[in-house]
């Protein structure tokens, strides 16, 4: 039902972001409540904009200085959200949110053969997984362990790596490879893969790639923004 309360309408509902979003749907700027999604739980907030930190305390993430938050976008997209920084949950598009910790993984001496940019140097930092960097030959792989993966696979981490091509960032960054290979809890076969051998390991290659509405856009797109493309993959591999 919708109220007019001024010259703004009033939606009398719960608008639940992640359908609205995955629909192509824009939020009212005005309801009764938005059903947002942290991780992989649902909660209900009365308020059109929150801050980063708030947030973080509503996920139980305490102190939020020790948690990074992302906004994540339909069809991929991330943004880092700063602590004081305001979010409008009705903005079209905002999809959910993910938290990571800010520990980096300790008791191992991670290996950095090549450089990456800062930017991505600081994305993997703050996202409290192990990183390296590996180099055979001319091939340059960054890998990340214990990535997570969502519910409906083998596996409820992965280890994963992105081939860095010459010429990045402006070139874009392409496809993923899992270690282990994953699989459909549900049997179904996961199409266009294929097995690729690096570090002395044989990876599962997913050849995904960008669309004409979704390209590389240098300077703005980074090791962050393509693994949320990473997590788009693999969510819409179960539908």
């Amino acid at each position: 039902m919708i109220k007019v309360d001024g010259e703004q309408p009033f939606v009398d509902e719960i608008i639940d972001l992640e359908e609205f979003a995955k629909s192509g749907k824009v939020p009212p700027a005005r309801c009764r409540g938005y059903r947002i999604r942290i991780g992989k739980q649902f909660y209900t907030v009365t308020r059109s904009t929150m801050t980063g930190r708030e947030l973080l305390e509503l996920a139980g993430k305490i102190p939020p200085e020790r948690f990074r938050i992302d906004q994540k976008f339909r069809g991929g997209q991330t943004k880092r959200v700063g602590l004081e920084e305001t979010v409008n949950l009705a903005t079209p598009g905002v999809e959910r949110f993910q938290t990571l910790p800010l520990d980096q993984t300790e008791g191992y001496t991670a290996r950095r053969q090549f450089r990456l940019p800062e930017v991505d140097e600081e994305y993997l930092n703050a996202s409290g997984l192990l990183w390296e960097t590996v180099l055979e030959s001319s091939n340059r792989r960054v890998i990340l362990y214990n990535f997570p993966v969502p519910d409906g696979y083998n596996v409820r981490t992965v280890d994963l790596n992105l081939r860095i091509d010459t010429g990045y960032p402006d070139t874009q960054l392409d496809m993923v490879y899992f270690y282990p290979a994953l699989a459909l809890s549900n049997g179904k076969a996961i199409a266009a893969i294929c097995n690729d051998t690096f570090d002395s390991k044989i990876w599962q290659r997913w050849s995904r790639h960008r669309t004409p509405a979704n390209p590389w856009i240098p300077g703005e797109d980074y090791i962050g923004t393509h693994l949320g493309l990473v997590e788009h993959w693999l969510e819409r591999e179960l539908n």
